[in-house]
Parts: structure tokens; C-alpha cells; sequence
């Protein structure tokens, strides 16, 4: 075997493989890297009932029904109908789980009474 033959060879053979590309790395949007709704999700889902004063806090703050559908009334007619909010809320089915869960602590560990709450 000489050195031409294979230097042939070798010429050849690199011409017809493709040469190896690196993979690109494919960067995720800025939507998906950081998003800051299920972040919030996430929070409200870890967040722990552990005193009835952070329980009575939130069973305050958070409304047990929908407040924002108002009806817009001038003279008798309804000018505007602004619909409940809640339903376009990101946020809404875990505000009221953590509801839920604050009233489940007030009436199963502490023992109070929550008709005001409802």
C-alpha cells in the first residue's frame, strides 16, 4: 500500500461525508423561559395555611363570588355590560382553591364558625 493510495482514498471518502454541524441550541422565547403567570400559580399553590390569622386575612381579602360584572345604567337603559372578569383571570381557579383551603382550616383545625365568610 503506497501513500497516494490513500491519500486518494481519504480525499474521496471526505468528499463525500458532510462535514459534522454543531446543533444549534435552540434558545426558548422569553415567554417560555420566564412566566410569570405560573410562576404566581405555582406561589399561591405552595403557599401554607398555618395560622388563623393569615386564614381570616385571606378569607377576607378574597371575595367568595365574582364582584366585577356591573350593568351601566342611564335613565332605566343599560348603556354598558361589563361581564365578570373572573373568567379571563390567569389566577382565578387558584385564588379560589387557596380560599377553600383557608375556610377548610378555620372549620377543621380551628373550629370557628365561616357562615361569614359565605
Amino acid at each position: 500500500m503506497s501513500v497516494t493510495e490513500f491519500a486518494i482514498k481519504h480525499l474521496v471518502f471526505s468528499h463525500w461525508v458532510e462535514p459534522i454541524q454543531a446543533k444549534k441550541q435552540t434558545t426558548k422565547s422569553f415567554r417560555e423561559k420566564i412566566n410569570l403567570v405560573n410562576i404566581v400559580r405555582q406561589w399561591i399553590n405552595d403557599l401554607e395555611i398555618n395560622s388563623p390569622k393569615l386564614a381570616h386575612k385571606i378569607c377576607h381579602l378574597i371575595p367568595a363570588q365574582c364582584p366585577f360584572a356591573r350593568k351601566i345604567q342611564f335613565l332605566g337603559r343599560t348603556i354598558v355590560s361589563i361581564p365578570p372578569l373572573c373568567k379571563i383571570n390567569p389566577v382565578y381557579d387558584e385564588l379560589m382553591m387557596l380560599r377553600f383551603r383557608a375556610l377548610s382550616y378555620l372549620a377543621d383545625v380551628c373550629g370557628e364558625d365561616i357562615s361569614a365568610y359565605c
